[in-house]
């Protein structure tokens, strides 16, 4: 309490312990939940200032320090949404290399073992409001694995957080695609953002402005709480392009790594947390898995 005491002092605000006639100032939660998130990252959390929008993937931690050692006094600014984005466990198509796109391929053992992690990690940080999830079946999963562990919540699905359609090429393992689709390669390797790929698929234009938008409706339905997402690689890499557009290219985003969204008023958002799997670090499990890169799919 001192040192709260401390940092309101240093703020110029006044705690009840300060005085026997105070009143609470407009910013007293905003500063105490700065206060918080200083204290959580001393003690070695994945959380960073928001304010902060990492370009690569930040060192894993040990995952037993947490958040939820804080949750009492864990904040959510009411003007934002906290956005848990989750990508999917690993698929055998994953571990194949094969290219999936809007094919409904179904978790491994890997993937479902990764979930549990994920979902375990989740279940002991501050509540859940909600879990959103793509309608396909490796990122469901994932989703109704956590929604199970925080509190037997309901999967909305949302079609909208859908992997990028990757028209000819699905299916294909991703080595061999040039060979046999080289138009549809050809295309998924361009560099424009409005080329889309023979055989339905989509351009990476197309895929930004409905995941984002999804997010965003999202975010406008759960202001001041946090909600979980499980979606796909291409999907996060799309999200962090709108969070942060002049961003350094990418690394990969692994199977159920953790990545915070915070979407204000506005439509301003920033990242917290990127590419978190701490709680993979002892499972074995951390390095497997094709796509989550500019490969994704």
């Amino acid at each position: 309490m001192s040192s709260l005491r401390s940092w309101c002092i240093k703020e110029q605000l006044r705690l009840p312990c300060c005085s026997s006639s105070w009143s609470l100032p407009s910013n007293f939660l905003h500063v105490c939940s700065k206060f918080c998130i200083k204290k959580v990252r001393h003690r070695g959390a994945q959380i960073s200032n928001s304010t902060r929008r990492p370009t690569q993937q930040l060192k894993m931690t040990d995952s037993s320090s947490s958040i939820a050692d804080f949750d009492s006094s864990y904040y959510v600014d009411p003007m934002c949404a906290e956005i848990i984005v989750v990508r999917h466990g690993e698929t055998e198509w994953n571990a194949d290399g094969r290219i999936q796109g809007h094919l409904d391929v179904e978790l491994n053992e890997v993937g479902k073992q990764q979930a549990a992690s994920v979902a375990d990690r989740l279940s002991k940080e501050p509540k859940i409001s909600a879990v959103y999830s793509s309608d396909l079946k490796r990122a469901l999963v994932t989703a109704e694995i956590i929604a199970a562990s925080c509190g037997g919540l309901e999967v909305i699905k949302d079609p909208e957080l859908r992997e990028r359609h990757l028209g000819d090429l699905q299916g294909l393992v991703y080595r061999e695609a040039a060979k046999l689709s080289p138009k549809a390669y050809q295309a998924f390797t361009s560099h424009k953002t409005d080329q889309d790929i023979p055989g339905g698929g989509e351009s990476l234009d197309q895929l930004y402005q409905r995941c984002t938008s999804s997010l965003q409706r999202i975010a406008r339905k759960h202001k001041g709480e946090r909600v979980v997402v499980a979606t796909h690689g291409g999907v996060i890499r799309a999200l962090y392009k709108r969070a942060c557009p002049n961003g350094r290219p990418l690394g990969r985003v692994l199977n159920t790594s953790v990545n915070i969204f915070h979407l204000f008023n506005g439509d301003k958002w920033t990242i917290k947390t990127w590419g978190d799997v701490s709680h993979l670090k002892q499972t074995g499990y951390l390095e497997s898995g094709f796509g989550g890169s500019a490969t994704s799919g």
